[in-house]
């Protein structure tokens, strides 16, 4: 006797009986969806294509046409002081993506698949990947990461896939420092940064290419303090990974 047909048929019933009873919904808006949309409505899914895939430059992250690079570099990082070797990013701060990692930093731990997802994409794409050996997510002070419950760079740290590199904690944050969006300019944001960040002793840093993990870039000021404190502590090169880049325009 052929089985197969009863079970197909049972196995519907009881998917239609879960939709009724726990409809899916976006992930991101909350509009309902159909269970095989993959946690995304159309319109978040659009929103976020339209901030993912774009060229960019590879030192800053910022957007520039391919053709704009010179030597690896665009006109808008030309001349500065960057302290990490390179930068992969998911996408653009705006839009679904925007809202998405907003909503990551303020409790909404379950995103990390989807935003664990764009990172590794953007990670198998850069043009580092193989040289890493150890992820360092950007460190909280102890006094923010107690009362926000969580390091969202950590747990996006975790869910990245790769063969050898492995996670690190001993770059710690040393000194509670303002929240930087409520600095003005690229300046203040380097002010506001500068010495906040030291190595554990007995760290194993020392001739290590690292590759730091954060949610969003502004000005770079953040990454820019954590890769002069690792380069100072022996690393050999240090790569940047975040989900989105924000301030287009030069500061």
């Amino acid at each position: 006797m052929n089985t197969a047909r009863p079970k197909r048929t049972a196995a519907f019933a009881l998917q239609s009986l879960n939709q009724l009873l726990w409809p899916a919904v976006c992930i991101n808006c909350k509009q309902s969806i159909c269970e095989t949309d993959a946690n995304l409505c159309k319109d978040c899914w659009d929103q976020l294509l339209s901030c993912t895939g774009a060229d960019y430059c590879p030192r800053c992250g910022r957007d520039v046409s391919r053709f704009a690079l010179l030597d690896g570099v665009c006109p808008n990082c030309r001349g500065s002081q960057i302290h990490f070797d390179q930068i992969a990013r998911s996408g653009v701060y705006i839009e679904a993506l925007r809202k998405m990692i907003l909503a990551f930093k303020n409790g909404r731990t379950e995103l990390d698949s989807t935003l664990g997802f764009l990172a590794n994409s953007a990670l198998q794409g850069s043009g580092f990947y193989s040289d890493i050996e150890f992820f360092v997510p950007v460190p909280l002070h102890w006094s923010r990461r107690l009362v926000r419950g969580y390091n969202q760079s950590h747990i996006l740290a975790r869910k990245l896939k790769h063969a050898r590199g492995k996670i690190n904690t001993d770059l710690v944050r040393i000194r509670r420092t303002k929240t930087q969006t409520i600095m003005a300019t690229a300046a203040a944001r380097a002010r506001n940064v500068a010495g906040a960040f030291a190595v554990r002793y007995g760290h194993n840093f020392t001739g290590r290419n690292i590759c730091l993990v954060d949610d969003v870039k502004t000005t770079g000021a953040t990454l820019n303090e954590c890769a002069k404190t690792l380069k100072e502590a022996g690393a050999s090169k240090v790569f940047a990974l975040v989900l989105a880049v924000a301030g287009q325009n030069p500061v």
